[in-house]
Order: structure tokens, then C-alpha cells, then sequence
């Protein structure tokens, strides 16, 4: 039988202020495309489905038409959808009476029996064209420490996660036959992988950030696992694996090689794990690729040709949703005020959709955005100065030196304004 693992859609996500359904149906479209061609048996998804616990009806309304879209594609399809961290258990679940209808299956939260966990919601048979038992899922959401068994252990969130999986696993392993592999979905960060630190929300519970790649039985064939947005083997072993996001969700994520894989299952065992890349329907661009002088850096926007570097000449005919996204990367000496109107400038009527705008001062080695401070300009440096002292030592960590006085008395003008608006309310 043939599966293919995908995860972190994010559906509803936006980039800055750009909403992405067109590049999410682009995705979609070619994944119903690639289900039938591959004439796949189940599809997985491993967590993250929406980009937040309360998505809009339209990410909602993309996920379900393409579920029923794909059964009609393919009629024999099983799927088996769990929750990530950034889903809601409960909103993951509330369709599942109806999705039973399309053999589907979605597992927002691990649930009790009597004095334990239902492992039998856990565990889900897989089934080939001929509606035979080819394979068990163990189908493990994000798991949250109300999910787990209490264990007397010094890291008691990982002692229950790896519990419960040992429980699962001996649970599947008993439902199994000979010739039956069992497969596990898994929505954590293993340790060593990959991170994409713009776009990828810190799992931290317990002060336990990652997990041992060992809670998962030797026996296990295969391990679909989403969270990390790079496609990644985990210790480099091909049958524990980390498919990847399908669009870049950050430009930290500009060069990944969004995938998914199709693993091919046979006789209790994995006989191949192939990947297809999937097409990017909106690129994103740097210019340029490493900040520069704010002169030369208007020059190069004035003068790109957009449709040419992405090789759509007929971009300017396009509706918006389809022009690139774009990072500006700008090194400043000195503080520029009008430097987004200046960037505005240098872009009108060019078919790109201005994202972000990096800067980075002249003498630091590095991007420095005011993403990256140093723990004197911490939150409680934040809640401990009153707003002038803290913005004028947050003003010389990012440029060397004192606010000038203009500056200042611009950002005393603007805290009078807001006090006083505040005071109105």
C-alpha cells in the first residue's frame, strides 16, 4: 500500500497583512493531482492543519472541500488528520461523525477510558484499495500534559509522552496481524532537528523544549512527523521523518524544498520513501540577498524588472494575490524616518507586495531588526522603565549611539498623544 505523509498546512495564515488561501487552494489542487496519479491509500497529516485555534470559516471551508474532493478522486482513500500545537483539539473533532462518512479520521485529543487513556481512538487500521488491513496508525496529536498518564519521574511531560506511546504501540501491536505494519503520526520537536526560528512557535512544557527520537518503538515501520517546517530525516534514518511545510511560512523559509512523501509499505515494512516537490505558486524575493546602502538599495528596487526575476512576464496582468512577496534588507549608518515611504516610492506600480522591511546597522555584524535584544532590554527591563528611558537605551543598542534630540523629543510628542488619548477613552 501507498501513503503519503504531509503536515503544517496553516490554512489561514497570512503573511504580515497578506492573506494566502490562493497559495494554500494552488497547494491543495495539486495534492488532490498527485493522490490520484499516485493512486494513494491513505493520506496523513501530521498536525497543524490551520495556522490558529480559531480559524476563519474560509481555511475551514478550504480543509473540508478538499477532504470530500479527494474521496471523489480517489474513492478507496483513507485519511488520518491530527491536531499540532497550533490547532484546536476540540474544533479538530467536532466533524468527526461526518468524516467517519469519507473513512476519515481526526484526533484533536487523546481522550480517557476509565482510569486511562482511549487508546483505541488512538489506533486506527489502515486499509489498501481492496478495503483489506494493510497497517495500524497510531494517530498522536500534540500532545498537552492533560493528555498524558501521570508518571513520578523527574520530567514527568516526558515520561507520560513516552508512556503513552509505549501504550499505544503495545495496543497496536495486539490489533495486528502478521504482514502488518504499524505506522505513528507525531506533532513534536525531536531533538537535533531543524528549526525555522521566524515562523515556528517554541513547544516548551515543563522546560522541556524537544524529545528524544527513542519514544518511538524500533518496530514502529514508519514515523510521519509535522512541526519543523524543513523536510528533515531525524539522526539521518529515512523511515523517521519530518515532510515539511508545503508553503514557506516565513522568509527565514525562502529556500526550503517544500515536499511530500510518499512511502510505499510492503510486507510489514517500509520498501521506499520518495519525495515530490511541490510547485511554488508565489515567490517570495530578497532584495537585496544581504542588506546594503539605502542608495543602492532604491536603485535596485527601481530598477528590477519583477515579472522577468520571476519569470512570469505577464505578472502586471495578474490579480495581487499572485505578485511575489518581498523583504527589503536595508544596512543604515544613521536612523532613516521617511525610509518606508522612500522604499514605497522606489516600488510604485512594479507588480510585488512589500512585506517587511530589515535593517541593520552599519557597524553590527548581524541583522538587527529589534527581534534580538539583549536581556537588559528584556520584558522586565520593559515593565521596570518608564517608556523614554527604555526606548533611548533600546535607541543606542541599535545604533551606537544617544537618540538625537529631535529623536527624542519626536517619541516624548508621541507618548504625550497617546497618554492623552488613553486619558479621553
Amino acid at each position: 500500500m501507498k501513503l503519503l505523509h504531509t503536515s503544517d498546512w496553516h490554512l489561514g495564515q497570512s503573511l504580515n497583512q497578506f492573506e494566502r488561501s490562493y497559495e494554500h487552494a494552488q497547494f491543495l489542487a495539486w495534492l488532490l493531482d498527485t493522490l490520484e496519479s499516485e493512486q494513494i491509500d491513505v493520506l496523513l497529516i501530521a498536525g497543524d492543519v490551520f495556522d490558529n485555534a480559531n480559524p476563519s470559516a474560509a481555511a475551514q471551508g478550504q480543509l473540508y472541500q478538499f477532504l470530500t474532493q479527494a474521496r471523489q478522486r480517489v474513492p478507496h482513500l483513507g485519511i488520518v488528520m491530527t491536531a499540532g500545537n497550533h490547532d484546536s483539539p476540540a474544533r479538530m473533532e467536532v466533524p468527526a461523525p461526518f468524516l467517519a462518512m469519507l473513512d476519515a479520521h481526526a484526533v484533536g485529543h487523546t481522550g480517557r477510558a476509565g482510569d486511562g487513556v482511549d487508546l483505541a481512538k488512538l489506533v486506527i487500521p489502515l486499509k489498501d484499495a481492496t478495503g483489506a488491513i494493510q497497517a495500524w496508525c497510531i494517530a498522536m496529536p500534540f500532545l498537552r500534559p492533560s493528555d498524558l498518564p501521570r508518571i513520578e519521574a523527574e520530567d514527568p511531560y516526558l515520561a507520560g509522552i513516552a508512556d503513552l506511546y509505549a501504550q499505544a504501540y503495545a495496543w497496536a501491536d495486539a490489533q495486528r496481524s502478521p504482514g502488518q505494519a504499524i505506522i505513528a503520526l507525531g506533532h513534536c520537536h525531536i531533538t537535533g532537528g531543524q528549526v525555522s526560528s521566524e515562523s515556528e512557535r517554541r513547544i516548551v512544557i515543563g522546560g522541556s523544549e524537544s524529545l528524544h527520537v527513542s519514544i518511538f518503538n524500533p518496530d514502529i515501520a514508519y514515523v510521519a512527523l509535522g512541526h519543523l517546517h524543513l523536510a528533515q530525516k531525524v539522526g539521518g534514518d529515512p523511515t523517521r521523518r519530518y515532510c515539511g511545510s508545503p508553503l514557506p511560512l516565513s522568509f527565514s523559509e525562502i529556500d526550503y524544498p517544500h515536499q511530500v512523501l510518499v512511502v510505499a509499505l510492503a510486507s510489514g515494512t517500509v520498501s521506499e520513501v520518495r519525495e515530490l516537490r511541490i510547485p511554488r505558486s508565489v515567490a517570495l524575493l530578497r532584495i537585496p540577498r544581504q542588506p546594503g546602502p539605502l542608495a543602492e538599495v532604491l536603485q535596485a528596487l527601481q530598477t528590477m524588472d519583477v515579472g522577468q526575476l520571476v519569470g512570469r512576464p505577464d505578472l502586471k496582468d495578474c490579480p495581487q494575490d499572485q505578485w511575489p512577496y518581498l523583504q527589503v534588507r536595508v544596512q543604515l549608518d544613521q536612523p532613516e524616518p521617511a525610509l518606508r515611504a522612500s522604499v514605497e516610492a522606489a516600488l510604485e506600480n512594479k507588480p510585488v507586495r512589500l512585506v517587511r522591511i530589515e535593517t541593520r546597522a552599519a557597524q553590527a555584524s548581524g541583522p538587527n531588526d529589534g527581534t534580538t535584544l539583549p536581556p537588559e532590554l528584556g520584558i522586565d527591563a520593559l515593565r521596570k522603565l518608564d517608556p523614554a528611558t527604555y526606548f533611548g537605551r533600546l535607541y543606542q543598542h541599535r545604533y551606537g549611539e544617544a537618540p538625537p534630540d529631535a529623536i527624542a523629543a519626536a517619541f516624548k510628542e508621541l507618548l504625550n498623544a497617546s497618554t492623552d488619548a488613553g486619558a479621553r477613552a
